[in-house]
């Protein structure tokens, strides 16, 4: 909440209004955002930037991504602020409050973990996390290890969701079953 309250400052500073941080003020200014993408709403996108920005298609975004095409750091050393593109390949997931710094790419069919800062590009097919980002596996060996987890899991139909209007019964079954383990939602 702080953060939302500096950030508003800052931006009423700079003379930045809040319809200027909208995707479609980011897409106007220039950022290119290709077919099928998803939760870029709820991300930051840097808006003074924004054409610095390329998304491919059927791109997934977890909440509160950061999408950040500039490094204010060297403005006190050299004068200048340091400023790349950012390039994310189709069929991506940008986990929860993902940082993806300037210059970077990342490669097509690549999953970035939630929380990670991604400094330098990824390749394609591959599960980053970290901070500093760095490679855990393939996603063919990630998707190896989520299958073997998703056979002995305890799964639920979207029945078990809030756009289903999950009962209080629905949800002390899920945490009853949950108790030890993770479990899967449709």
């Amino acid at each position: 909440m702080i953060q939302r309250i500096i950030q508003k400052i800052y931006y009423k500073i700079k003379g930045i209004s809040p319809e200027q941080l909208t995707l479609e003020a980011n897409i106007k200014a220039g950022m290119k955002v290709g077919k099928n993408c998803y939760g870029l709403i709820g991300c930051t996108i840097d808006y003074a930037h924004s054409w610095l920005i390329e998304i491919g298609d059927d791109v997934v975004f977890a909440p509160q991504v950061y999408l950040l095409a500039h490094d204010t750091s060297t403005k006190r050393s050299l004068n200048y602020t340091r400023i790349g593109k950012i390039k994310i390949g189709n069929n991506c997931f940008i986990g929860a409050r993902a940082f993806i710094m300037p210059g970077v790419t990342i490669g097509n069919n690549s999953i970035v973990g939630a929380g990670s800062i991604v400094s330098k590009s990824v390749p394609e097919d591959v599960v980053v996390a970290g901070n500093p980002a760095r490679i855990i596996c393939t996603v063919a060996e990630y998707e190896t290890k989520l299958k073997s987890t998703f056979e002995t899991s305890p799964k639920f139909g979207e029945e078990y969701t809030l756009d289903f209007s999950i009962t209080d019964a629905m949800k002390q079954e899920m945490i009853d079953k949950m108790a030890n383990t993770v479990g899967f939602v449709k």
